[in-house]
């Protein structure tokens, strides 16, 4: 995992020094978008044992129209025990982020804290594989103005593809809604969201709904360059966990009018957000 962690801060390391060159790609609005991203946490979520996990979302976007957007994401999921069982925080149209649930087996709590192991699988054994795709619709239901900000409402359903039994998913179908309201104030671009997540119900997970919601500002440096602070939290989304909150900062960086690169370094509050995060994402429009 140190390696993995050195090769990620390498990547951002290397995103930055590309933001100081001269040149200045402007974004372009395309219909089409394809992206694959790269993300790496790690905590104890409230047991003994410290758990890293990789997730790593394909996806493509598609904008028949301009105030319509659809996003498919597809992850692959790593994790290094099975302490705690993956699971995916949605939001907005930009993407999901891991979280970890803690997990009633069927011998009940046996972990440590406020974390359990599952009975499903091994806690000292590494897994990995497809995690749960995700589908999501957005709808630009008031487009910004002068005075008026865009408001974009979201919907989503989560299947449930990731295998229960390697603790990389819940093994079960949610469903939601989020509102998106941002701005663009000169150079400074202030947004919030909320939603809400309708979990399906586990006979060994202690699943519950549960509502999300993240705000923060980015400003345009330059004409291809965008850092963006913003806070990303939900409430407990199982019983035995901590609600989930952590500080973001993102860069954006547009390398050509087709290729756009995202970075971000996270640190995380409550016990079942990971201490620490890191991430890289490359999308090509066309």
């Amino acid at each position: 995992m140190d390696n993995i962690l050195r090769i990620t801060a390498g990547c951002l390391m290397f995103l930055s020094t590309t933001l100081v060159l001269p040149d200045r790609a402007q974004a372009v609005e395309y219909p089409y978008s394809i992206g694959q991203g790269f993300e790496y946490s790690s905590g104890k979520y409230g047991t003994n044992t410290r758990t890293d996990t990789i997730y790593a979302p394909f996806t493509i976007m598609a904008s028949p129209t301009e105030r319509l957007g659809l996003l498919l994401e597809i992850p692959f999921v790593y994790q290094s025990n099975g302490n705690v069982v993956s699971s995916v925080a949605r939001g907005g149209m930009q993407g999901s982020r891991t979280t970890m649930l803690p997990a009633v087996g069927m011998n009940g709590m046996n972990g440590s804290g406020n974390g359990m192991s599952s009975s499903s699988a091994s806690t000292n054994q590494s897994e990995s594989g497809l995690g749960d795709i995700t589908l999501k619709v957005g709808y630009i239901l008031v487009p910004e103005k002068v005075l008026i900000p865009q408001i974009r409402p979201m919907a989503f359903v989560k299947f449930p593809t990731a295998d229960e039994n390697k603790s990389l998913g819940t093994g079960e179908f949610d469903e939601g809604f989020a509102v998106e309201i941002s701005k663009w104030i000169g150079n400074w671009n202030p947004f919030a969201e909320a939603g809400y997540t309708v979990q399906g119900k586990s006979a060994q997970l202690a699943l519950k709904n549960y509502m999300t919601y993240n705000a923060g500002v980015g400003y345009q440096a330059a004409e291809s360059f965008r850092p963006i602070l913003l806070i990303k939290g939900a409430t407990s989304p199982a019983d035995g966990a901590s609600g989930l909150l952590e500080v973001r900062l993102k860069l954006k960086y547009q390398a050509t009018k087709h290729t756009g690169i995202d970075g971000y370094a996270a640190k995380g509050i409550t016990t079942n957000s990971p201490d620490y995060g890191t991430g890289l994402a490359v999308y090509y429009d066309f």
